[in-house]
């Protein structure tokens, strides 16, 4: 087979850069979705501490509604005392008094309570705030890193697909098949350099024979380990053949 290795070289260093290409493409919307998931863990602090500010803004109503309850209830028992008949009815009314208000004073410490808890949430939503305005400029910034570099990795794997499909039609069919089953066969790898005496890709070592076929170019020389396409970055001088015993 008369191999164009130069050709053949050249698709394999196409195929490597659109399989990276492929790579970065596949990769930059995880890396997206990686910086939407921040923004809206940065977002989702902002509404927790609002959230938690209406909390405490309910609670305060609640509490404040039944301490106006009670007081009214209060002001209830102080007008029957005018009303009653018996030291009893006065004496129990009295403990009704004295009962609601200390449920009031209770009720009073903790609306107190709730508004001092309100300040340290202000101070946590406005911290949140800060760092939201934060993430979203450093975030956004990420952002756009990531959709110039897709437009980027689009454009240039569109370019190498055409470079690509420009050079199969100079490539022979058969030369193709082969290079394409070894390229299946090895994750993407067909051809191996010959780097000293060794395969690049498994470090086998090539016996002298084969080096000066390799040099040569006059067939297809297979690395007897990894069964990848071996190829010289330069020609060498032919390797010197020890003579068989007994010559």
């Amino acid at each position: 087979m008369d191999f164009d290795f130069e050709l053949i070289i050249e698709l394999q260093r196409l195929d490597a850069e659109l399989h990276n290409a492929a790579l970065v493409l596949e990769g930059i919307p995880r890396l997206a979705q990686d910086v939407d998931n921040r923004r809206q863990a940065a977002t989702r602090l902002v509404a927790e501490a609002k959230d938690k500010m209406a909390r405490n803004q309910k609670k305060r109503r609640d509490l404040e509604t039944e301490v106006k309850d009670l007081k009214a209830q209060i002001g209830k028992y102080k007008r029957q005392l005018n009303e009653v008949k018996t030291n009893k009815e006065y004496t129990a009314l009295l403990r009704e008094i004295e009962e609601a208000q200390i449920k009031v004073d209770g009720l009073e410490e903790a609306i107190i309570a709730e508004m001092l808890a309100a300040d340290d949430v202000e101070e946590e939503i406005k911290s949140a705030l800060h760092k939201q305005g934060q993430e979203d400029e450093a975030l956004g910034k990420e952002k756009a890193v990531l959709e110039e570099k897709m437009r980027e990795t689009e454009a240039r794997h569109a370019a190498l697909a055409k470079e690509r499909a420009a050079l199969l039609p100079r490539i022979p069919r058969e030369q193709i098949k082969l290079y394409d089953a070894i390229f299946q066969k090895k994750g993407g790898t067909a051809l191996s350099p010959v780097t000293g005496d060794f395969c690049a890709m498994c470090h086998m070592r090539v016996r002298p024979q084969m080096l000066n076929e390799i040099r040569d170019r006059a067939a297809v020389i297979l690395c007897e380990n990894c069964g990848r396409i071996l190829y010289l970055t330069a020609k060498p001088e032919p390797v010197k053949l020890r003579p068989e015993a007994g010559e």
